[in-house]
């Protein structure tokens, strides 16, 4: 009995060490995942976005798109999304409808972001969360989330991938659940699929105009 003991006490020293041990681990470990490069990409756009945030009244529509412009080309691969977003008619597409469709795109996305951050409420703030693995591919996801002091954050969770020596963003979800380009496919192929790529073409570039207002 008495080695028993002995044992079960050296036992409970060791698990009691090794507990330490991954507690004290825990902020290398959310360090290594918020620091990777992917992370970083989402955490300087962020960083701009909140700068044009602060600034959105002053600028006006205008000036955020003009800020955002370049933000968006850097963080997004926005030619990828807008074939995915089109959907599997893209390769049915001529090259001319192609171009007009990724640059209708990205007008579009460029006005959403305006549209949406306009305005900036003190103590407003986004934190970057860490990421994780999408399974079956070399895609991470970012989870990230908008802190508002008077109201409950908002989680933003953006589906990077790797690019050369850059990742970039290829989705963006609203509290892990809404896909911005899985909305965006089920509206767009069903206007391509009744109307045609030009009548497509108008949606999008009335959807862009709506996010002045």
């Amino acid at each position: 009995m008495a080695g028993l003991a002995n044992f079960s006490g050296r036992a409970g020293k060791s698990a009691a060490l090794a507990l330490v041990a991954a507690v004290a681990m825990w902020p290398a470990a959310l360090r290594a995942q918020t620091d990777s490069p992917a992370a970083k990409t989402v955490t300087q756009f962020h960083d701009g976005l909140l700068d044009v945030m602060k600034q959105a009244k002053q600028l006006g529509f205008e000036g955020r798109a003009k800020k955002l412009e370049p933000l968006l080309d850097k963080t997004f691969d926005l030619p990828l999304m807008a074939r995915l977003a089109v959907g599997p008619q893209w390769s049915s597409l001529t090259p001319d409808q192609q171009k007009k469709l990724s640059d209708a795109f990205r007008r579009l996305s460029i006005a959403t972001f305006a549209g949406r951050f306009d305005g900036y409420e003190a103590g407003q703030k986004f934190e970057t969360l860490g990421q994780s693995p999408v399974e079956g591919s070399s895609d991470v996801t970012v989870d990230t989330r908008l802190v508002q002091p008077k109201d409950t954050p908002v989680k933003l969770s953006y589906r990077m991938r790797p690019t050369g020596a850059d990742w970039k963003a290829i989705d963006v979800y609203l509290d892990s659940a809404i896909s911005e380009l899985a909305t965006r496919r089920q509206e767009f192929s069903s206007v391509l699929r009744s109307s045609g790529p030009d009548a497509l073409l108008a949606v999008m570039d009335k959807k862009a105009a709506e996010q002045k207002n």
